[in-house]
């Protein structure tokens, strides 16, 4: 059992301002430990809609939810989105009110109601698997080879954690995806995430995938959408600087847990991942998940011209610009794409961020640096 205190923290606050406190995630990643974790010592009504006894009690919601006071648990709701009208006047009552908590595994653009039915009484809590600063330093090779998901993560050997994944991905594409009412060939969908797997720290392409699939690009973004939705893929948008050079106008495209992408890629071990050709992406996407699992992901970008110039991560913080790099080099060094970025973005801080321990300087605004010495770094400006 991992703690997972900031988040438990976040909840409470959230709670201070809203009656309704959404947790959203991908499936498996500890959502409803967490909750359980939370509603100890409370007086707490649970609700499962994946089970059929949870959904049968919600037949009627109206009735079942009007009298409850406390905290209301209501578990995949995404199962049953009529309930977010029944929410509303349930959490405008002023005296009795529950707290009500839902837990989903789908972005509210896949489940309507969320955030129109519930706006102005919802906080929304963004939750991963487990992440560097839960599990320590000392177990980040592990973390990085199996990814986050805590069956993944605890299993007792990387076989066992390779075949939950492996589990994981059927069950989600065969089970998770069309219970949301999504009509997309299993087949079609799977072939589609290896081959992205393929492209992880590139830049969207649609047309290539799309003629490899044989279908069209509106059809490849459709199963992007799906799967940015369910919190499995992750699209870093591009910044725009008014400049004169042309710019990317596409995302970059990652698989957000990097015990997946080893999965799709067949890396199973560390002898296999080290060896791989996507070793250096691979770093790149975990890495980037530490961070913005610390920053506002929403002020999130990456940045690059067409003559080669390129940023892997910006970081917007009021009025300042912050840059990262990230190299697996035992001894990174300046780079000529830094010296550009720190020009044409005015950066006022940049770092390259590898998997070493010693920080040094490279520049007078860049230093190499661990990826736990930068997320203490965050961590502390945010207070």
């Amino acid at each position: 059992m991992i703690p997972r205190r900031q988040y438990l923290t976040d909840i409470r606050l959230a709670f201070q301002h809203n009656p309704v406190c959404a947790i959203l995630g991908p499936r498996q990643c500890g959502k409803t430990t967490l909750a359980r974790t939370y509603a100890r010592g409370k007086t707490t009504h649970f609700f499962d809609l994946e089970t059929a006894v949870g959904r049968a009690r919600l037949a009627n919601p109206e009735m079942a939810l009007g009298p409850l006071q406390g905290l209301v648990v209501i578990d995949e709701i995404q199962r049953q989105q009529e309930l977010f009208t029944t929410l509303r006047p349930l959490a405008d009552r002023k005296i009795g009110r529950a707290k009500v908590l839902i837990l989903g595994s789908a972005a509210p653009e896949l489940v309507r109601g969320v955030s129109d039915t519930l706006a102005g009484r919802v906080a929304f809590i963004d939750l991963t698997g487990f992440q560097l600063r839960e599990v320590g330093w000392a177990h980040a090779r592990k973390l990085w080879l199996r990814g986050g998901f805590p069956r993944s993560f605890l299993a007792r050997s990387n076989l066992l954690s390779f075949e939950w994944r492996r589990d994981f991905l059927r069950t989600f594409l065969e089970r998770d995806v069309p219970q949301l009412g999504i009509r997309i060939p299993t087949e079609s969908l799977r072939r589609f995430w290896m081959m992205l797997a393929h492209f992880h720290g590139q830049i969207w392409n649609g047309s290539e995938l799309a003629r490899s699939l044989g279908v069209t690009e509106h059809t490849v973004r459709g199963y992007l959408d799906v799967l940015i939705g369910t919190y499995v893929l992750r699209a870093l948008p591009p910044w725009f600087e008014n400049i004169s050079k042309r710019q990317f106008k596409s995302p970059k495209v990652y698989v957000r847990d990097s015990g997946l992408l080893h999965f799709l890629l067949g890396a199973g071990d560390w002898a296999t991942l080290e060896g791989h050709p996507k070793f250096g992406a691979s770093w790149e996407g975990f890495a980037l998940e530490q961070i913005l699992g610390v920053v506002d992901a929403r002020q999130a970008y990456f940045w690059g011209t067409h003559a080669g110039a390129e940023l892997d991560l910006l970081l917007l913080s009021g009025a300042k610009r912050f840059g990262v790099e990230f190299k697996t080099n035992d001894a990174p060094d300046m780079t000529k794409s830094l010296h550009v970025a720190l020009a044409d973005l005015r950066l006022d801080k940049a770092w390259i961020v590898y998997p070493g321990h010693v920080s040094y300087p490279v520049h007078e605004k860049v230093d190499v640096i661990s990826l736990p010495a930068l997320l203490r770094k965050l961590e502390q400006s945010k207070r």
